[in-house]
């Protein structure tokens, strides 16, 4: 078995309607119980605020794209998007110009999607979670 290293995002209290809203976008299937909420688990002790929000949620999406979610309980202090950004890359430009509109739908695009430097084509966007995203397409160029 190959390792994979995967995307973990941490919400405050929105981590449900993020996950959906990247199921809509990426397509595939929310694993992990759909969703396992702090109150799910009974041998926790969680503040009552916090039994609704989602321990943690698991997108599997089409194409190999997998995202991990949860909201941080109530005390852990968290800096929304500033502390990662998620990088899309491919060679399919209308997927890839597809997941553009729908992650810039209602966020903030800081770097319009369009030819760079290196020939491909790339923007940079916050979607309207906070979560900062770059899209490159173009052919695969990493080199080992």
């Amino acid at each position: 078995m190959g390792v994979k290293l995967h995307s973990y995002i941490n919400f405050d209290g929105n981590a449900k309607a993020a996950v959906e809203f990247y199921k809509s976008i990426f397509g595939g299937e929310v694993y992990m119980d759909t969703f396992r909420s702090f109150k799910d688990k009974s041998d926790m002790s969680v503040d009552d605020a916090d039994l609704d929000k989602v321990m943690h949620a698991f997108l599997k999406g089409d194409n190999g794209i997998e995202l991990m979610v949860s909201d941080r309980p109530t005390g852990m202090p968290m800096s929304t998007g500033s502390q990662m950004s998620l990088t899309l890359s491919g060679d399919d430009e209308d997927t890839m110009r597809g997941f553009w509109s729908k992650l810039s739908a209602d966020g903030q695009v800081t770097a319009p999607l369009e030819k760079a430097p290196w020939g491909d084509t790339f923007g940079m966007l916050t979607d309207k979670f906070g979560i900062a995203w770059m899209v490159n397409i173009g052919p695969d160029q990493l080199q080992l």
